[in-house]
């Protein structure tokens, strides 16, 4: 075929016509029987169509949408046409005004590739993150292998491994914990690293445990600014913890515990912190907000690395022994439990309590405000 062959403008008519896609790869372009001299008369200055990214055209004029600039990355990171994924609802004011963005688009045959960064948090309905019409840039995720280069609106960012998208306004959109890591790696200052950490945490996107460990695996809590933003959010996750206890205790009507207090033995030594404790019924409940991966430490701690986590892990489990062998019964909870299901948490503890009658009595510990 002749690549400056004239192009029936019934076709093109097609192509831009306001209900179809106007974002299109040249592969795609040709497979619709436009020439690549056609694709580049169309996009000289003052012309009709544009060129967006290598590759990929705007076929009009203007200034693209969001959802054009999301479209256009990930077709630029495929290197392929994706394959339709069936449009779902956006997070209300994910790109400042509702609705759908980027309908259609998916992970392309090419290898899988999504958005992650503060693009990807604007799509989960970050209100800490810039409307997506602001962002000059959108990061998406490739493979570590693909010979890409960021350019223009479209930033690579490579990963070993690729986390599972999900799909949002048919985008695909990297999970929170992966966009925030990605996010974080280009902020050099504390405040804006605790404002995205917070609200992932607040806004009940995932634990600080799974951000935390995220963050660890990206190689970012060599950071001075990284590490003081994490040793916030994990005392924001304790509080956090806390409150859901106190809320998951007087919603199902449990009796009222002793809060935050220390055991210890009568004129012996201590036996530790728990954040409960029933002791009629001898019981504890401790929750689980430790740091989740080796080598995660707080700056109170700037030495510890995986023998001390280790340690501390080991400490943790001779506390509890010590407990049960005097006779007092712990129950572990973690804040993701008592997120997603503080009935069933609930139910733990109550059967805990109930269990007391039939145990011999427990050794006579002291109990000390913390």
């Amino acid at each position: 075929m002749n690549n400056d062959a004239p192009t029936s403008p019934h076709l093109l008519g097609e192509l831009t016509g306001e209900t179809g896609a106007r974002v299109y790869s040249l592969a795609r372009l040709r497979e619709h029987g436009v020439p690549a001299g056609r694709v580049a008369a169309r996009c000289r200055p003052g012309g009709p169509w544009q060129q967006l990214l290598p590759g990929v055209y705007l076929l009009h004029a203007g200034l693209p949408t969001s959802e054009e600039r999301l479209r256009a990355v990930l077709l630029y990171a495929g290197r392929a046409e994706p394959a339709p994924v069936p449009a779902q609802p956006s997070p209300s004011g994910a790109d400042g005004a509702g609705g759908t963005a980027g309908a259609g688009v998916a992970a392309s045959a090419g290898g899988p590739v999504m958005i992650t960064g503060l693009a990807a948090l604007a799509l989960h309905g970050f209100s800490a993150t810039p409307p997506l019409s602001s962002l000059h840039r959108i990061d998406v995720l490739v493979p570590r292998t693909r010979r890409l280069r960021s350019t223009g609106c479209a930033r690579i960012v490579r990963a070993r491994a690729l986390p599972r998208p999900e799909p949002i306004g048919g985008v695909p959109v990297a999970p929170v914990v992966r966009a925030v890591a990605d996010a974080v790696a280009d902020l050099s200052e504390a405040g804006p690293v605790v404002t995205l950490l917070t609200e992932a945490v607040r806004g009940g996107h995932c634990e600080p445990a799974a951000v935390v460990r995220e963050l660890h695996q990206s190689g970012l809590l060599v950071r001075p600014h990284v590490v003081a933003a994490v040793d916030t959010l994990l005392a924001e996750g304790r509080t956090l913890a806390e409150a859901r206890l106190y809320e998951m205790v007087r919603a199902h009507g449990l009796p009222e515990p002793l809060w935050n207090v220390d055991l210890r033995l009568p004129g012996g030594p201590g036996l530790g912190a728990v954040d409960a404790y029933w002791p009629e019924q001898a019981v504890a409940v401790e929750l689980d907000t430790r740091a989740p991966h080796p080598g995660v430490h707080s700056r109170t701690e700037p030495t510890a690395g995986p023998d001390d986590e280790e340690a501390r892990w080991s400490a943790t489990a001779r506390k509890r022994e010590h407990l049960e062998r005097l006779g007092i019964t712990v129950v572990h909870l973690t804040p993701a439990k008592l997120r997603e299901s503080p009935e069933q948490q609930a139910t733990v503890v109550r059967t805990a309590l109930t269990a007391a009658e039939d145990r011999d009595p427990a050794a006579y510990v002291t109990v000390l405000p913390r």
